[in-house]
């Protein structure tokens, strides 16, 4: 049988036979599709190295403590396989089998190096940027695009990912050029919407932002639950700037909550919307306690340090106190266990401090949760996360200053938001609010728009 090749030209040692499912996993994994899945279809009769791999992967994606241990049976019979494998599918056996370890700074090395041999693997190319996002590396997501850039300039979902890379590296106009030239490229997306709604957000671009994403709305169809609830999350966050909450609101319950309510971003997507808009003064009903059963379930996952700290949050919110403080101590375990030096280092130095800041606040501890946040805000990218995802924390630390009178402070960082946020009626209100605490003009809050 001669060599077989994936719809980018990438090399695989499969049958013909599993070449469609292969192809649905790559272009599907770069759409953000569920046709991923189709994948688990064949693995339990087709033992070739790559269907195995990927499948462990599908596995691991699930980030929950079985993740691993559901992965490690794909990862054996690979192993068993290897080979058989080519050059290209053992990089990927070292990749998964590093993150299934939970060594994700050796699995993002690993993946680097696989996208500089083969630079249209648009599959390593994205996983490469998950555990990268995850490590707060961006540097390394723009690196390993650029790599690939002029392998791919014919792929639409390649320039969503160069799109997000710039963002995360705050290269905004780079960063809109390269998501404007995947929608036209091809207007289903999302990674893409996702990546300009970021821009959009970033530079105050509410009534823009708010027109896009509606307009790209309609086109979310077939997508994972991730990229499905996080768009409209996004959307749901122009309206919050509006100050349209009651809209922010309804799309939480109709478009962002319940899509799968027991996955992680589903999970940590409601939490994020719940949480900003009572920090806007909006009564969220019960809404905390419909995620109590899903996040009573989290309480030894650890698989990420920014998912931990927010199903903390939500379990707080939910008055589960005594759920709340077995997380935290779980999560101080799973801190003094690191062994690789990066790792320990953003449980023990940043995660943690974060942890008691975010629970302090949710109990009203106000004083403590601004001694505890404030100090760690230039650290929170090592946690991972988006810069508009880790801005809920920043949200908590502003509340928290401001329940404690620290007007000045408050000035300080709100002021800059404001003035590169001009159509942002939030931050309008919360500006005239930090004026009349330091008994200045609440108009000074528009002065320089």
């Amino acid at each position: 049988m001669g060599a077989q090749h994936d719809l980018y030209g990438n090399p695989v040692s499969s049958d013909t036979a599993a070449l469609p499912y292969l192809n649905d996993f790559v272009e599907g994994f770069a759409a953000c599709e569920m046709r991923v899945l189709r994948l688990l279809e064949i693995a339990g009769q087709d033992d070739s190295p790559l269907v195995q791999i990927w499948s462990a992967a599908l596995h691991l994606f699930a980030e929950d403590a079985r993740a691993a241990s559901n992965a490690r049976p794909f990862l054996q019979r690979a192993c068993a396989r290897q080979a058989h494998a080519n050059a290209r599918e053992r990089l990927w056996l070292g990749a998964i089998e590093a993150w299934a370890d939970g060594n994700t700074p050796m699995a993002a090395e690993r993946l680097e190096a696989l996208v500089q041999h083969h630079p249209r693997d648009l599959a390593a190319l994205k996983l490469a940027h998950y555990h990268a996002f995850n490590l707060g590396d961006s540097p390394a997501m723009l690196r390993m695009a650029l790599t690939a850039q002029p392998h791919c300039a014919d792929v639409p979902y390649f320039h969503g990912m160069l799109a997000f890379a710039y963002e995360q590296c705050h290269l905004l106009r780079q960063a809109e050029g390269a998501a404007r030239h995947a929608v036209h490229m091809r207007f289903k997306e999302p990674w893409a919407h996702h990546a300009l709604a970021h821009v959009l957000l970033t530079e105050g671009r509410v009534n823009e932002g708010l027109d896009f994403m509606q307009s790209a709305s309609g086109s979310w169809s077939g997508l994972n639950s991730f990229m499905q609830t996080h768009n409209w999350w996004h959307l749901a966050l122009f309206l919050m700037e509006d100050e349209r909450h009651d809209e922010a609101l309804q799309l939480h319950d109709s478009q962002v909550w319940g899509v799968v309510p027991a996955y992680s971003q589903d999970q940590i997507g409601s939490i994020s919307l719940l949480a900003r808009l009572e920090l806007e003064g909006v009564d969220v009903g019960q809404r905390w306690q419909l995620l109590t059963p899903y996040l009573l379930q989290r309480q030894h996952d650890h698989v990420l340090p920014f998912l931990d700290l927010q199903y903390l949050y939500g379990l707080a919110r939910a008055e589960q106190w005594e759920a709340a403080q077995q997380l935290l101590a779980s999560m101080q375990r799973h801190a003094d266990a690191q062994k690789h030096p990066q790792l320990r280092a953003i449980w023990q130095e940043v995660c943690l401090p974060a942890a008691r800041g975010v629970l302090a606040h949710a109990q009203g501890r106000y004083q403590q949760a601004a001694r505890q946040l404030g100090p760690l805000i230039a650290r929170l990218v090592e946690i991972g996360g988006s810069h508009a995802q880790r801005d809920l924390f920043t949200q908590l630390y502003w509340s928290a200053l401001r329940h404690t009178g620290q007007w000045t402070a408050l000035q300080n960082l709100v002021q800059p938001w404001r003035n590169q946020q001009p159509q942002s009626k939030r931050l309008a209100r919360h500006m005239q609010r930090i004026y009349q605490g330091l008994g200045l003009p609440p108009a000074l809050a528009n002065s320089e728009n």
